[in-house]
């Protein structure tokens, strides 16, 4: 893969307290390698707790606070896991909103492991294929979406995968579909699962 593929392109990293840190770490590395400009957006400034799954981890520095940007600020969007990180930023409408936001625009999105519960929140799984950490899939098959058990699943923008493991296959899915850029099936998802 080119070194500067993502040259130019802006990538928001929602995540709060809670986030699998590596799920947010590597995938970042992968980014910035491949030239994007990477900005942690979160619900508050200074730092968010990263996660080594129950314990806690390194503290990751927050580079913008989600009441001060927009989804038009960026070219696409990374959805880290951990299980507190989602479930904490799927009550709060503002973030829920942001991720509608990029599927509304056609941006291509990339979620692991819990991630994708914020897609459930936004409405933006109807008629996707999907994949997730494997607690996850009945909620995803009752938002509409349909659930495998793999590495990586890529659908028109949509890039999902299941845990840490799946990471390297994520990250070379992931940068794939940030080159390519707008999707208008992507959009289509939206409007589906508004009207169904």
């Amino acid at each position: 893969m080119a070194p500067n593929i993502l040259s130019g392109k802006r990538v928001a990293i929602l995540a709060t307290d809670g986030v699998e840190q590596i799920e947010l770490i590597e995938p970042r590395k992968a980014l910035d390698a491949a030239g994007a400009l990477t900005k942690v957006v979160s619900l508050k400034s200074g730092t968010i707790q990263g996660m080594n799954h129950d314990k806690p981890g390194e503290k990751i520095t927050v580079d913008t606070v989600l009441d001060s940007t927009t989804a038009d600020e960026y070219d696409a969007l990374l959805l880290p896991g951990g299980v507190a990180n989602p479930d904490k930023l799927r009550t709060v409408p503002a973030a829920v909103d942001f991720v509608r936001a990029f599927f509304e625009a056609g941006k291509p999105v990339a979620a692991i492991c819990h991630g994708p519960w914020l897609l459930i929140e936004a409405d933006v799984v109807t008629g996707r294929n999907v994949t997730s950490w494997p607690s996850l899939h009945t909620d995803l098959e009752n938002a509409g979406a349909t659930w495998t058990d793999s590495e990586v699943v890529t659908d028109h923008g949509l890039v999902t995968s299941r845990k840490p493991d799946d990471i390297p296959a994520f990250n070379k899915k992931m940068i794939e579909e940030f080159a390519e850029g707008f999707h208008e099936a992507q959009r289509a998802s939206v409007h589906a699962g508004a009207a169904s």
